[in-house]
């Protein structure tokens, strides 16, 4: 797994309005918050992508921008953000199939999909905040506001 200190790979993936969005677009500008999840449509997904949605000023805002990234197409977070109100870009690892999760360590390859890893990059490009849990185990984004929250201290 990717880790703290190390460079966060670049990449190039699709949103759930079929726009690329690359990582590196945000280099220099802003910090990001990378959210890999297994499944759209899923309990603990919706539950922890939900809680973003709700408190979406404490997780992006001028400084930070959120990605989550799944293994689902972008089809399918289309219908996923449609009906969740989603307005942060719900990225495609579809294919090559969960490339980026590979490329960061975080693909369970026994199921297909991404483990449920979280990465903040910083405008440099360095990660400063790593975690992997696997595909059953909720996290915590208390956790991630307080790694923004140092980004700024």
């Amino acid at each position: 797994m990717i880790a703290v200190g190390d460079a966060a790979p670049d990449f190039t993936l699709r949103d759930q309005n079929n726009e690329e969005v690359t990582l590196v677009d945000f280099r220099g500008s802003q910090s990001v918050l990378l959210i890999f999840y297994p499944f759209a449509f899923t309990g603990i997904c919706t539950g922890e992508l939900s809680r973003v949605r709700d408190e979406l000023p404490e997780f992006q805002n001028d400084a930070v921008q959120v990605l989550t990234i799944s293994c689902d197409s972008p089809f399918a977070h289309k219908v996923f953000s449609e009906r969740e109100g989603y307005t942060f870009p719900l990225l495609a690892d579809f294919w090559p199939h969960g490339g980026v999760a590979q490329t960061y360590g975080v693909f369970d390859e026994k199921r297909g999909s991404a483990d449920r890893g979280t990465f903040l990059v910083d405008p440099d490009g360095v990660v400063r905040f790593a975690e992997c849990n696997s595909v059953g185990e909720g996290r915590n984004p208390d956790d991630w506001k307080a790694a923004i929250a140092a980004l700024s201290a």
